[in-house]
């Protein structure tokens, strides 16, 4: 750790605030940093980035590190290509653009015809595309874009052929896509009431709605499909099968994997929403139909998943077929191109793409090129061709076409960056938690280390949501590899690596499950030389910054450094913000007496402890961060720089016009990578190469 003098931090005051919960006192001083609108909040964020900011500028390797990320950043990349109509579609970014530009080409290696720059909507980077869909034949998109970072969109229309806008605007969307009509006169959508502009970032997300826009209307007029206003917990969304003749309406309930499926016949004028699959039992993922057959993706009785048919006009479960059954690998994804189920499986949190006809009989696997993560596979059904993208920890997304009659990938864009992935190796290994659970975990470093426990170490990890970590290549991480530094991921229980059991296995009251892996990952990366508490640093963002506060306040003698961003905090008022309730599906909710006491057990800003000297932590959020709000990360160093003894630093570094994360502009991109590598490099006190 840092030998430098302890740090003065801005005074934060405390409130005498206290809640009851089924019988038990918490107190909550800091309660006053959950108003982001206040003055004092505001001048709080301030002082406190002054002190991150003279700290971090204070390491004289910060700038080399930048500089290095800036020339690794600088690589052209492309998207997965999708077609509509005559037209290609695909986004791109020449390097250090700070968002990436839609275009669309008539064939495939025809000439780029910009169709929408974000680049041109702010100067600063901070307006990004969020979602697009374009219609059947190609000639018009509807697009989202979210400014700074925050999660609700605004919709517009555009003119692919000449690149102009419609006067349509669709405002307050949240959660949602846009599915065009077939005969491309209007798109369906969701979105929530307007709320009050002082609560826009903060208030609760309840009733969702979903409407029809029809092109040159004012969104005043738009039609309400669907809502249930005795459901505020339900969200919606609509698409419009292939064939146009039905739309799909999936409803959802917070985070939870479980949904209920209700469609309505488009063919029919005036006909009426009709609920099919309603019990609220399993997953239920449309694919695609053949007249009145629908196929889904679910894990009803299939913990991994499987393929089911289910004929709308005789929709009773003894008369679904079974097409594609449950197998050893875990079915994360299908498409429906080609006349075939391209079916994406995880094993052992590595990609296997098969390929099975609409029997559900298997034709062949796809011949990937390697040890990593498959995405892609979209289109439409009468498509003879799909496009996927391949990568993994060292190796960026190269994009392959795939013939599917013939079976066949073809190489389409392979980037180049100014980084040499032979001098370095990734190895999956499985360690044994707490209880006995074996755990998967992917370890990336230069070829040849020496496993002599003085090897700087970031253990990333996320174990939630049923969402998998799969090899993917970062250039932030890319940068740290080149420094010597070694790159553990851990598949925790929690994610989706092994289907709902393991999802399930790290949810509520097991959640300490997933703690129980983080620090056994660590553990024995330190029983194996491969670093020692000192050099070893724990990081995660939103669910993966809860895990990392979590983990620091039970073992704060085990890592030498913490980077929790974006983190769910305070386990006990979660829920009170913006669509923090719909988490509950995976935390529990302090309004239940047994969900409280898991909660209270593990909730990081209410486990510091005055007086324990903590790993130095750089806790980061964003002022624009309206899904984990704030607060949780305000609050949480406010109580750590209370409770923490010791001269090493503990900082919150507060990002300004940005949010959770997506869209964030590649020049902050690179600053905030720049700042999380400084900092280790000078907490575990590396010497950069």
């Amino acid at each position: 750790m840092s030998s430098s003098s302890k740090l003065s931090y801005p005074v934060t005051r405390k409130d005498s605030v206290a809640d009851d919960y089924h019988g038990t006192r918490v107190e909550d001083a800091y309660r006053w940093l959950e108003d982001d609108n206040s003055v004092e909040t505001k001048g709080w964020v301030e002082a406190q980035n002054r002190v991150t900011t003279a700290y971090l500028e204070g390491i004289p390797q910060r700038a080399a590190i930048s500089n290095r990320l800036t020339q690794l950043w600088n690589f052209e990349r492309w998207g997965t290509p999708s077609r509509e109509g005559e037209r290609y579609f695909v986004s791109r970014n020449n390097g250090l653009q700070n968002q990436s530009v839609l275009y669309a080409l008539t064939s495939l290696e025809g000439p780029l015809q910009e169709v929408l720059d974000p680049n041109r909507l702010s100067a600063d980077g901070t307006v990004a595309l969020s979602g697009a869909a374009i219609t059947e034949d190609g000639s018009k998109l509807a697009y989202g874009i979210a400014r700074s970072g925050s999660d609700w969109q605004e919709w517009r229309v555009r003119d692919v052929a000449t690149g102009q806008d419609l006067p349509d605007l669709v405002n307050w969307v949240k959660f949602s896509g846009a599915s065009w009509s077939r005969d491309g006169q209007g798109f369906f959508y969701s979105r929530y009431d307007a709320p009050r502009e002082d609560e826009k970032l903060t208030r609760a997300n309840y009733f969702h709605k979903l409407y029809f826009h029809k092109l040159g209307t004012a969104q005043a007029e738009d039609v309400l499909v669907y809502d249930r206003p005795d459901q505020k917990e339900w969200n919606f969304g609509g698409s419009v099968t292939d064939d146009g003749r039905y739309l799909v309406i999936v409803a959802s309930q917070g985070t939870d994997p479980r949904n209920r499926v209700l469609y309505r016949d488009l063919s029919a004028p005036g006909s009426k929403v009709v609920e099919l699959l309603m019990a609220f039992d399993a997953d239920y993922t449309f694919l695609d139909n053949e007249g009145t057959t629908f196929w889904f993706k679910t894990d009803l009785d299939a913990p991994r998943s499987r393929v089911i048919a289910i004929d709308i006009t005789r929709p009773g479960r003894d008369h679904w077929r079974e097409i594609i059954p449950e197998g050893a690998d875990t079915l994360t994804a299908v498409s429906v191109v080609g006349n075939r189920f391209l079916c994406h499986y995880l094993k052992d949190a590595r990609s296997v793409v098969r390929v099975h006809g609409l029997d559900g009989r298997l034709e062949r696997e796809v011949d990937l090129p390697g040890i990593g993560s498959a995405s892609g596979f979209g289109g439409k059904r009468h498509h003879t061709e799909t496009f996927y993208s391949f990568t993994g920890f060292t190796t960026p997304g190269a994009v392959f076409r795939y013939d599917i009659a013939a079976g066949k990938s073809t190489l389409w864009r392979q980037p180049k960056v100014a980084f040499d992935p032979a001098a370095y190796e990734t190895k999956q290994v499985f360690f044994t938690s707490k209880d006995g659970t074996r755990v998967p975990m992917f370890i990336t470093h230069r070829r040849g280390m020496a496993l002599n426990g003085r090897n700087p170490t970031d253990l990333y990890g996320y174990g939630g949501f049923n969402i998998p970590l799969t090899p993917s290549f970062s250039v932030s991480i890319a940068a740290w590899l080149e420094m010597g530094g070694v790159y553990a991921v851990p598949n925790l229980r929690g994610g989706g690596e092994y289907g709902e059991a393991w999802h399930k296995a790290g949810t509520k009251l097991q959640k300490q499950n997933v703690f129980d892996d983080f620090i056994a990952a660590a553990e024995w990366l330190i029983q194996q030389g491969y670093t020692r508490p000192d050099k070893l640093a724990i990081g995660g963002g939103s669910n993966g910054g809860l895990l990392v506060g979590a983990c620091l306040t039970q073992r704060p003698e085990l890592y030498g450094a913490a980077l929790p961003a974006v983190g769910v905090m305070d386990m006990l008022r979660f829920h009170k913000f913006t669509i923090g309730w719909a988490w509950t599906s995976d935390y529990g909710s302090s309004e239940k007496p047994d969900e409280f006491r898991a909660l209270y057990a593990y909730s990081p800003y209410h486990n510091l402890k005055p007086g324990v000297r903590y790993p130095s932590t750089m806790v980061t959020t964003a002022d624009h961060d309206d899904r984990v709000v704030p607060a949780h990360s305000f609050k949480f160093a406010a109580r750590l720089q209370e409770c923490h003894a010791g001269p090493n630093p503990v900082l919150i570094r507060v990002d300004v016009k940005a949010g959770h994360g997506a869209g964030k502009p590649t020049a902050k991109q690179i600053a905030e990578a720049a700042d999380r590598w400084a900092f280790l490099v000078r907490e575990l006190n590396l010497r950069v190469r």
